[in-house]
């Protein structure tokens, strides 16, 4: 996930300058929501459509990790995003539950991590050990082996 933050921040980095750019904005107030939501769309344009085409992000290439369907199948367009707007669940509650509670301070930080760290132990709980939104979605993460004759040691 680390990896993966690292490569959004480019990718939002340069979408957040278009978007300033094209609409002038001055500060970071002006358009603040229309942002947030251009950034939304750009985050799950990213995802969708490497979730589409092989399954793969750059970090999960990295990892030798692909996305498929329960069937071992591509995963479909309505299918990355059905998953995209699960994986939001990782942190929106928890958002939210902060926000409603007026939470202040470390509470800020805990409550959405308590979120988080709840999230993450759903995966226990399910016989294949899959997330929780991977189960929703009828999507799973697989290893891909590595190619044959692959590196050698010189």
């Amino acid at each position: 996930m680390l990896y993966e933050a690292m490569l959004m921040f480019g990718v939002l980095f340069f979408s957040g300058w278009l978007f300033s750019t094209l609409l002038q904005q001055r500060h970071a107030l002006y358009l603040r929501g229309i942002m947030q939501d251009w950034l939304f769309l750009v985050i799950g344009a990213y995802f969708v459509w490497f979730w589409t085409h092989g399954g793969q992000t750059l970090a999960m290439k990295t990892w030798r990790m692909r996305l498929v369907t329960n069937t071992g199948q591509t995963v479909s367009a309505k299918r990355a995003i059905g998953r995209y707007l699960l994986a939001w669940l990782w942190v929106l509650p928890g958002l939210a539950a902060a926000w409603a509670l007026g939470a202040k301070n470390w509470m800020l930080v805990f409550i959405p991590a308590t979120n988080i760290l709840l999230w993450a132990m759903t995966a226990f709980f399910d016989p294949q050990r899959q997330f929780l939104h991977d189960r929703i979605a009828g999507t799973r993460i697989v290893s891909v082996p590595e190619l044959a004759g692959g590196l050698k040691k010189s």
